[in-house]
């Protein structure tokens, strides 16, 4: 949910975990992650850790500082901002940094390709400002961080916290066009009480003013193919149209949107439902604020799994 709330530590301890079931794991980052210090905030961060047989995927520039042996797999064709992606197999233990595809699609071709590999699990480590990579098309399950870098107080982290499990538990909705809208990269479109799939020629939700209430009002759902935001919320709230409207987006990733929009979206009588419903299985947390105050961690956990009602873990408090 924000830096410093112990993601790195946490894919640190899935990882070790891992190595005792001895699971063959393929890594990578949709962002930057194993560096020594943190590039925006300057202070030390821990490293990625990795076991032989490990296969990870990485940039060129990256793939030159890692502190292991090992076996290159393939080299791609294509290039990111920090060179060609090097997938290669650990020969020993050792860090690693990891950055790998930028684009969620190439995300997903990556993932597939090292089934041939052996892989029994692929894990992504996420970015905060890369949503993308927790979408149910590209990874099967998800773990959220959080914790003090959120907010000053445990109350305050346990409703932010609560708000994001929320947009991310929303239900999903049963179509006969999912298909068809799951390759939509632009534009509005109507699902209408007759269940026919209406094009109404609107490239974004930003001209969401544009939609008459004659096509809102035959429509069942309106699929936005971007990003839902606070004014799509409202713009489609002050049609004052005659039925319910269900605002259908492909996933969690999707929704920027305020708490206070969200529940008056709803209290007026609107629904917003996703194509793919990811599977949130765990929460970690991390007491320690980046400006050096700790909150009690038990106390912490406590609120948030009554809150959510998940697995709530403190990774410096298990033992290993």
């Amino acid at each position: 949910m924000e830096k410093n709330t112990g993601k790195t530590e946490c894919l640190n301890y899935v990882i070790y975990r891992l190595k005792e079931k001895e699971k063959i794991i393929g890594l990578t980052s949709i962002g930057i992650d194993g560096e020594s210090v943190d590039q925006v905030t300057e202070t030390p961060k821990p490293e990625i850790e990795i076991y032989p047989g490990t296969i990870f995927i990485t940039s060129e520039k990256h793939y030159k500082q890692k502190q292991l042996t090992a076996e290159i797999l393939d080299i791609t064709q294509k290039s990111t901002a920090l060179g060609r992606l090097i997938t290669a197999r650990a020969k020993d233990f050792g860090k690693v940094i990891c950055s790998g595809p930028s684009q969620t699609v190439w995300l997903k071709e990556i993932i597939d390709k090292t089934r041939d590999m052996g892989v029994d699990l692929f894990l992504v480590d996420g970015a905060l400002s890369r949503k993308s990579s927790a979408s149910p098309s590209i990874t099967e399950s998800m773990i959220l961080t959080t914790g003090a870098a959120v907010a000053p107080g445990i109350d305050d982290i346990v409703k932010k916290t609560a708000f994001l499990v929320k947009l991310i538990n929303i239900e999903s909705f049963d179509t006969e066009h999912h298909e068809i809208l799951m390759g939509k990269e632009k534009g509005l479109y109507i699902i209408t009480k007759d269940n026919e799939l209406i094009d109404t020629g609107i490239e974004s939700g930003l001209f969401a003013d544009k939609l008459s209430p004659e096509i809102l009002n035959k429509a069942s759902a309106i699929f936005l193919s971007g990003i839902l935001t606070d004014r799509f919320i409202e713009l489609i709230r002050l049609q004052n149209t005659k039925n319910k409207i269900i605002i259908l987006v492909k996933d969690f990733t999707k929704i920027f949107i305020t708490k206070e929009k969200y529940h008056g979206f709803l209290k007026s009588g609107g629904e917003i439902r996703v194509l793919l419903k990811p599977k949130l299985i765990a929460v970690c947390i991390n007491p320690l604020s980046p400006i050096g105050y700790k909150l009690d961690s038990n106390l912490l956990a406590e609120k948030l799994h009554n809150a959510i009602n998940l697995p709530i873990y403190d990774i410096k408090n298990i033992q290993k």
